[in-house]
């Protein structure tokens, strides 16, 4: 699956994008947070305040307990204001 970062979360773990397999068990954008924050520093910072974090999946807003399949393309951001 390809994952997108935006913002100060892309600053934060060093990449705006990356392609993960995903491993079994992996089947939730919550589970995907929880495989993310394993892989380093940059990872935990970014995902260190959850309630503040949105998530898409094919680019549609989702909750973190939205399932997963291998060709999804699931991105993160901070919330956006408009003005």
């Amino acid at each position: 699956m390809k994952v997108l970062y935006f913002a100060w979360m892309r600053q934060r773990i060093g990449c705006s994008a990356e392609d993960i397999a995903r491993p079994d068990g992996v089947d939730t954008v919550g589970a995907l947070i929880d495989l993310l924050v394993e892989k380093g520093d940059g990872y935990r910072q970014a995902f260190a305040k959850r309630e503040v974090i949105r998530a898409a999946v094919n680019q549609e807003y989702v909750q973190f307990d939205h399932p997963l399949t291998d060709g999804d393309e699931v991105a993160f951001f901070p919330p956006v204001t408009g003005g």
